[in-house]
């Protein structure tokens, strides 16, 4: 402080032309404002001190509000994702079904033109067979 006064003193004397000694009254009111000056600043420092700690608590709440809306939303998407996929694993399921359906159809026409012939073939075999038993009947009774 003596050291700052001296330098006030100096000051003085150059500025205004005036000479002070070091118990002038005038003197008081530098150390009362350098007082005040450092309360100011622990009081400022203290304000401050508050603020940073009160953004901290605001960065964490948001931080935290943050990680769990993006959790929320990825979980919806999540969701509309599988909700999008069993569907689109039903409407495959479904075309697949229709497919091999109309494949078995078309499988089931053209087998059964070959057994209808079949089918004729065998009625033919059997009228046949029985004209040519009823022949040998009658050759059989002829020859008697």
């Amino acid at each position: 402080m003596p050291d700052q006064v001296g330098e006030l003193i100096k000051e003085i004397a150059a500025k205004h032309g005036i000479a002070v000694s070091r118990d002038d009254p005038i003197l008081i009111l530098q150390t009362i404002n350098n007082r005040l000056l450092q309360d100011g600043a622990k009081a400022q420092q203290a304000r401050l001190d508050e603020f940073k700690q009160e953004m901290e608590a605001l960065s964490l709440r948001w931080g935290n509000d943050a990680k769990g809306k993006a959790e929320r939303i990825l979980n919806v998407a999540l969701a509309a994702g599988k909700e999008a996929m069993w569907q689109t694993m039903q409407e495959g399921a479904g075309s697949t079904v229709k497919s091999v359906r109309a494949e078995i159809d078309e499988a089931l026409v053209r087998a059964t033109a070959p057994i209808r012939d079949v089918h004729r073939i065998g009625m033919l075999n059997v009228v046949a067979s029985c004209i040519t038993l009823v022949a040998a009947a009658i050759a059989l009774w002829a020859t008697r």
